[in-house]
């Protein structure tokens, strides 16, 4: 094993002798042929073990891949000395680490991991930890990284419930994401936010300015603090407090929940639709003559939708305004009212955040461009020009880019590369192309800072 200094949290001892593949590359390139009429027939005839093996030797982004966690073209330590591990089975390798890509290449080759989580970049390779003097083993350096979940918004969905995800409830993350890449591009400055969608349930952003990866954890605190509003399990009833003059920053937030609101929160999810929905969303109004008002007309009209019952809310707040005669009163309780409008409203739909994934540099988040073992999906990059139009339905699966693959083989069985040409990578063949298109454009606009920081530092060098 490359890797003979992993550390692993199952008792279970790693095999140190090389595993046997489940078929030599002849026979699954056979076996590809054979199936590429019916994407099923792959799903029922070879096993994920055999889709993943296929997928790590013709798929994998492995070039620009090593460009991201590298910050170079050269090697540095941010890869040499950068944490992964791997999902084995009933086990979980950590502390692995690799000198460049073609190393990476061969070890998910031979231990084909159902998953690949990126770690930190410690004080020296985490295969060699064991060796390390006390204390002197220390994570130094990462992305500051996101993760938002769809199962952390099961109280306000009631279109799908758990890890089940629709184009409805997949609104929240778009949500999500656009209030949330505003926030880290226009308060913090950062430039290079790397979007991905799980495989399954949610999204991750991997932040990957300069000064976002050598934050400490206070940094890093401090940011998710900034941007979190929801405070609070499911037990509680009032998750968001605002302030009746909104900062800047939440103003540009509301403006896009407000936009969503009525769809998402009142159209698709329904939430005042029961007796036990409509109750959870009154709690959120101090008043209790307005909440018991309400409570009652509801209760003889419980079929109207929940679009009607929130105008029917917003009339309540304003006949109170209107009752007070004198126009300073009134001003500061329509000021308090439009506040407890704007806290249903983020309530709802504001990003819910897993803040303990963001607060510790030491945090292992699953890779790009891994395979969801359950859904069989590509973890794929989201370009922000299409964060409204992502369909998560439709991301490419392990077998449909396989059968794709085999597919324009078929239907180019002369091709060939000319003298000067470039041959055509597999994944340009499949619907995995505008993904691994978009991570290149992206890794080398990370190489372009990269290359015009170190020449300003090399020309004020030389004028020193």
């Amino acid at each position: 094993m490359s890797n003979e200094n992993s550390e692993s949290v199952s008792p279970m001892e790693i095999d140190g002798e090389t595993q046997q593949q489940s078929a030599n590359d002849e026979n699954i390139n056979s076996v590809i042929i054979d199936l590429s009429d019916n994407i099923k027939r792959f799903d029922d005839e070879l096993t994920m073990n055999e889709k993943m093996r296929i997928f790590y030797q013709r798929f994998f982004p492995y070039k620009p891949y090593y460009h991201w966690l590298n910050y170079e073209t050269s090697p540095t330590k941010a890869f040499l000395n950068r944490e992964f591990s791997f999902t084995l089975d009933d086990m979980y390798v950590r502390f692995q680490s690799f000198k460049d890509a073609e190393e990476l290449k061969n070890e998910l080759l031979r231990s084909v991991p159902s998953k690949i989580d990126i770690g930190a970049v410690y004080t020296m390779r985490p295969k060699d930890k064991k060796f390390a003097p006390p204390n002197s083993f220390k994570p130094i350096m990462k992305e500051l990284v996101i993760d938002i979940d769809i199962t952390d918004y099961d109280d306000v969905r009631q279109c799908c419930s758990k890890a089940d995800i629709c184009l409805k409830c997949w609104q929240f993350i778009t949500v999500a994401i656009k209030i949330i890449d505003k926030a880290l591009r226009d308060d913090f400055g950062f430039k290079h936010l790397l979007w991905v969608y799980s495989g399954r349930r949610g999204v991750h952003c991997w932040i990957c300015d300069s000064r976002a990866r050598k934050l400490d954890n206070d940094g890093r605190k401090a940011i998710i603090s900034y941007l979190a509003m929801i405070k609070g399990g499911a037990q509680k009833e009032k998750k968001v407090f605002l302030p009746r003059s909104l900062h800047p920053s939440l103003e540009r937030a509301y403006k896009i929940v407000d936009h969503y609101f009525t769809v998402l929160a009142l159209e698709y999810q329904d939430i005042m639709d029961t007796p036990e929905r409509w109750t959870k969303v009154l709690k959120c109004i101090p008043e209790e003559d307005i909440r018991k008002a309400l409570n009652e007309e509801w209760k003889k009209t419980p079929s109207r939708s929940s679009t009607l019952k929130w105008d029917d809310l917003l009339q309540a707040l304003q006949n109170v305004v209107d009752k007070n005669t004198k126009e300073v009163v009134a001003k500061k309780r329509a000021d308090a009212l439009e506040t407890i409008k704007r806290e249903i409203q983020f309530q709802y739909i504001y990003p819910r955040l897993d803040e303990n994934v963001s607060a510790h540099i030491n945090h292992l988040l699953k890779s790009p461009f891994c395979i969801h073992p359950l859904t069989g999906k590509v973890c794929v990059p989201i370009s922000p020009d299409n964060f409204e139009n992502f369909d998560p339905t439709k991301v490419p699966t392990v077998s449909s880019i396989i059968c794709e693959m085999s597919q324009w083989n078929q239907k180019h069985p002369n091709a060939s590369v000319q003298p000067g040409e470039r041959k055509m990578n597999d994944y340009e063949k499949t619907s995995l192309k505008p993904y691994v298109k978009y991570f290149e454009d992206f890794v080398q606009e990370i190489l372009k800072d990269v290359w015009i920081r170190k020449r300003a530092a090399q020309q004020r060098t030389m004028e020193f």
